[in-house]
């Protein structure tokens, strides 16, 4: 287990931030069991392990990332999703073990055919990438109604608060102000000025467009690897919300495209046309955007990123201690925006334009 490598934030493996679950432990968990798949995703340690014939999934956190209550938030989202007939999977314990928190769910139905996926990795077809965007869909139709307030504080969660204000600036400082860890993390970079000029000018055109918005539980990290598929090329299971929260309909929309067709890894940033087509296609076919939607989705494209960007650079200063992984947050804060002020950014946003046409 030693050998064990995860994603990082390159194309290349690293040593995982955390050591991998063993059987010893989802014992003492969730009874005799044994491990049969761990996961290289970064950010906790997880793993799929089999107890009397029956697969689960067990998460393993810091509890400076998540405590019970940080997870009764998410637990309490998925159930009403399930309520609502969608196709999560089913919250079954969590607990605490010295300085661990864990989680248990089932293991959803379908196929992981991206489980060995970079996070970035594109989709494998335009196919996939519609079947994506017609489940996000009824994902918010399902979320409809959930009226829980936004998170408490903590680390990796993709809020919508500061670029959703109406003084972005004033709200940037109080979310700074709340979060220590990250406020040590941007202490030696120019994250007002950086602001200022490349994510500000950008707000402004979004600002325009907020009050059409309305609040809504939303997954905020709709990417491949997040999904089991039925074999016909539909959306099984939808997995993994620790990055929920209180955002919009459009913030995870635009997020899904962000995360899924512009390959952030690769060099120059290709951007998948094809694929965002057919994800806005698949999306709208089954729940179409409003016109305040439709206008707000290419302005607040260049913004979605930012905020989650600043919660992993505080997770990498404070938490793992990362000065290489902080610095490159910093530059995905920042340089995600700036690239979407430049030539490739302005042509997949200009697409976006044509396929969700203000009416």
């Amino acid at each position: 287990m030693s050998s064990l490598l995860a994603h990082g934030l390159g194309t290349d493996p690293v040593a995982p931030d955390w050591p991998p679950l063993t059987d010893t432990e989802v014992t003492d968990i969730v009874g005799p069991a044994r491990v049969v798949w761990r996961s290289p995703r970064p950010l906790s340690a997880a793993a799929v392990v089999e107890r009397s014939n029956r697969r689960l999934f067990v998460k393993r956190h810091h509890t400076t990332v998540r405590t019970t209550e940080g997870l009764a938030e998410e637990h309490a989202f998925l159930r009403h999703l399930r309520l609502r007939g969608a196709p999560v999977v089913e919250v079954l314990d969590a607990a605490t073990r010295d300085e661990w928190t864990y989680e248990v769910h089932s293991a959803g139905v379908g196929t992981d055919l991206y489980r060995d996926a970079l996070s970035w990795s594109p989709f494998r077809s335009p196919a996939h990438a519609r079947a994506a965007g017609e489940a996000l869909a009824r994902l918010h139709r399902a979320a409809e109604g959930f009226d829980a307030p936004r998170r408490q504080v903590q680390p990796l969660v993709a809020s919508f608060t500061v670029f959703a204000s109406d003084d972005p600036e004033a709200e940037l400082e109080r979310y700074v102000e709340e979060r220590p860890q990250l406020a040590k993390g941007l202490a030696d970079f120019p994250w007002r000025e950086d602001t200022r000029r490349a994510l500000l000018p950008l707000y402004e055109e979004l600002a325009p467009h907020l009050p059409g918005l309305t609040p809504l539980w939303t997954h905020n990290d709709w990417h491949a690897s997040n999904l089991l598929w039925n074999e016909d090329g539909s959306v099984a299971t939808a997995l993994d919300f620790g990055m929920s929260d209180r955002t919009t309909a459009v913030h995870d929309l635009a997020t899904a495209i962000e995360r899924n067709t512009v390959q952030w890894l690769q060099p120059g940033f290709p951007v998948r046309e094809a694929d965002a087509v057919a994800l806005l296609d698949g999306y709208q076919s089954v729940r179409a955007l409003s016109p305040t939607e439709s206008k707000a989705l290419p302005a607040l494209l260049p913004l979605v990123h930012a905020e989650f960007a600043l919660s992993e650079l505080g997770y990498f200063h404070g938490v793992t201690r990362s000065a290489e992984n902080t610095r490159l947050a910093y530059e995905y804060y920042v340089g995600h925006a700036e690239w979407f002020a430049g030539e490739s950014g302005r042509r997949l946003l200009d697409l976006v334009r044509r396929r969700v046409p203000a009416c």
